[in-house]
C-alpha cells in the first residue's frame, strides 16, 4: 500500500496514535499495525514496524510532487546542502557550482533530461531527489539500450529525516527508470547514505575518474 498524500481523517484516538492511513508499508500487512496504544501509551507494533528494513514511513500531509523548471532554485538549494553537509568542499566553490548549476538544471527540466520530484509539508519543501538520462554507449550491463540514469540530488532537510523519505524518493526515481527502459542507474553516495542506497540494491563498482586540475 502506497500512500503519496493522506489528507487529515479528524480521528486522534489518543496521543501517540497514527491513522493507518499515514503509513507507508512496503510488503508488510497493515494488520501488523495497530492504531490503538498499548498501555504504556505507545501504539502496538510500532517498534516492531519500525525497525524492519521493508517500513518506511511518510507523515501525514506530506504531498510528492514533480519539479518543473521553475523549482531550480530550490533543487539548487538542497543541492549546495547537500554538498555542504559533507564537509569537504569551501563555501566559495558551492557558491561557483550553484550560479551555474542552476540554469542547466532548469534547461535539463525544459528538456525532459531530468526529472526531479519533490515532498512538501503543507507547502513547505523538505526533500527531493532527481533523475538525470545520460547518453551511454550499449554495455555489457544492458546491451541494447543507448542511455542509462544517473541519481543525483537526493537531499531531506535534517529535522525531517529518519522516516523514509529519501528511501520513497529514490523509489519514484527508480520507477521512472523503470518506465524509460533504463536498466542501469548510477551514483555517488556519501558515507552516510550508502546504507540507504544498498537497501535498494545498488552495489559498489569498480569505477575510477580523473579531474583535471585547475591553476590558480
Amino acid at each position: 500500500m502506497e500512500v503519496t498524500r493522506s489528507a487529515p481523517t479528524g480521528r486522534r484516538d489518543s496521543v501517540g496514535t497514527l491513522p493507518q492511513d499515514c503509513v507507508r508499508f512496503r510488503g508488510l500487512h497493515p494488520g501488523l499495525f495497530s492504531t490503538a496504544p498499548s498501555r504504556s501509551g505507545r501504539v502496538r507494533g510500532w517498534d516492531r514496524v519500525k525497525s524492519s528494513a521493508q517500513f518506511t514511513y511518510t507523515a501525514c500531509m506530506l504531498e510528492t510532487r514533480l519539479a518543473t523548471a521553475a523549482d531550480a532554485p530550490l533543487i539548487t538549494a538542497h543541492r549546495r546542502a547537500m554538498f555542504a553537509a559533507m564537509g569537504s568542499t569551501p563555501a566559495s566553490i558551492l557558491d561557483a557550482m550553484s550560479r551555474n548549476f542552476q540554469p542547466w538544471v532548469a534547461r535539463m527540466i525544459a528538456e525532459g533530461k531530468y526529472m526531479g520530484w519533490i515532498t512538501e509539508d503543507t507547502g513547505r519543501p523538505v526533500a527531493s531527489a532527481g533523475l538525470l538520462v545520460l547518453d551511454w554507449p550499449p554495455h555489457p550491463l544492458d546491451l541494447g539500450s543507448e542511455h542509462r540514469g544517473y541519481l543525483l540530488n537526493v537531499y531531506v532537510e535534517p529535522e525531517f529525516r529518519k522516516r523514509g523519505l529519501a528511501h520513497a524518493l529514490v523509489d519514484r526515481c527508480l520507477a521512472e527508470a523503470h518506465r524509460r527502459g533504463l536498466r542501469v542507474v548510477a551514483l555517488h553516495s556519501s558515507d552516510a547514505a550508502r546504507s540507504i542506497y544498498e537497501a535498494l540494491g545498488f552495489r559498489t563498482t569498480n569505477e575510477m575518474f580523473y579531474v583535471e586540475q585547475v591553476e590558480g
